[in-house]
């Protein structure tokens, strides 16, 4: 396994650094659940506009770890609640998130003057990505 290479990093930006559909899993007593979720890729890590109280946010607040998968790539991780999106510790990444998906933000389904609209950051610790044949298997810690 290698660490994460600026070559590894540039494919991940172009294929992620944009509003992406990923699958996301998380397990809870055992079992595990999957759902697909808008995201994008920053830095070694994912970043999803979600609400605090929703199944999956239950799920990663009893146990963090974390998969996803997506377009030829593969990752584990851990799930951090960053808190709510009108954080002023949060303004980088919701500018960010305002930027990436101007497509919906506004589109009235998110609720911004709600604190559990939050952001869940997924920090990447281990992945495999294919590119042009290869196969690249990435430490990101």
């Amino acid at each position: 396994m290698e660490k994460l290479s600026k070559e590894v990093e540039a494919i991940l930006l172009e294929r992620f650094g944009k509003d992406s559909i990923i699958a996301l899993a998380t397990a809870m007593d055992g079992i595990p659940y999957v759902r697909s979720v808008d995201a994008f890729y920053e830095r070694g890590a994912f970043y999803v506009l979600t609400h605090g109280l929703s199944s999956k946010m239950k799920q990663i607040e009893q146990n963090p770890t974390v998969a996803l998968s997506g377009d030829w790539f593969t990752a584990q991780g851990r799930g951090f609640n960053l808190g709510y999106f009108g954080k002023v510790e949060n303004s980088h990444i919701a500018n960010r998130m305002k930027q990436v998906f101007s497509a919906w933000i506004d589109n009235g389904h998110n609720n911004f003057d709600d604190t559990n609209t939050c952001i869940l950051c997924i920090k990447l610790t281990s992945g495999i990505l294919f590119s042009n044949g290869t196969r690249y298997e990435i430490d990101f810690t």
